[in-house]
């Protein structure tokens, strides 16, 4: 459906503004690596999250070396679409960044969200640390107590991250009016805003679009 509505769409890339934490950066910076189906959507949602300085969107868990979109999409690579999420850990933290996770996506489709279908839309956490791992497994283990239905979502070491093509960057940012973006992105980056504003975790730009 996603290559349907999005055909040639890429081709026309817009400059896309930064989305800033709202409170003075310390100059740290760490990473999270989650997948949650489509990266438009994820990568939508966690640019609105106070404290992120910079969301890429990408590949990884599979077995091929610097794969292609058209690669990935044939779900024969292994790889997973995925965000790299870049934050500032004294206004965020990783336990935040997982615990709002569950909220950004159906955790219990195995492959699957929505009508897109296959491997590289699986519920993914690449850790890249013991500590990462460990909150991962309890933030999953309390998310379960309230899900509808099991938990399918893998908890795994990062093999390695590989951005996607540029035209993928910012995608939902530079092509709101798309056929995939106003159907699925758009209500699904909608419903995490206000998920957002309730918990005081909104960042000040997402807060004027």
């Amino acid at each position: 459906m996603k290559k349907l509505l999005t055909l040639f769409s890429a081709m026309s890339l817009l400059a896309s503004s930064a989305l800033a934490a709202d409170a003075p950066s310390s100059g740290k910076t760490e990473s999270a690596i989650i997948g949650g189906g489509c990266f438009w959507c994820t990568e939508g949602q966690y640019k609105m999250l106070k404290g992120v300085k910079k969301v890429i969107s990408g590949y990884a868990g599979g077995n091929v070396d610097n794969p292609t979109y058209k690669q990935v999409c044939t779900g024969e690579t292994g790889h997973a679409e995925v965000i790299e999420i870049q934050y500032d850990p004294d206004i965020i933290s990783y336990k935040d960044i997982i615990d709002l996770f569950w909220l950004a996506h159906d955790p219990t489709t195995l492959n699957r969200q929505g009508n897109d279908e296959g491997t590289q839309y699986r519920s993914t956490i690449m850790y890249t640390s013991e500590e990462q791992k460990k909150i991962a497994e309890a933030s999953m283990a309390e998310a379960a107590k309230d899900a509808p239905g099991k938990i399918v979502t893998e908890i795994v070491p990062l093999k390695k991250f590989y951005p996607a093509e540029d035209y993928h960057q910012d995608y939902f940012a530079n092509n709101p009016n798309a056929g995939y973006c106003r159907v699925v992105v758009g209500p699904k980056v909608a419903k995490f805003k206000k998920k957002l504003e309730e918990k005081a975790k909104l960042n000040e730009a997402a807060k004027t679009h």
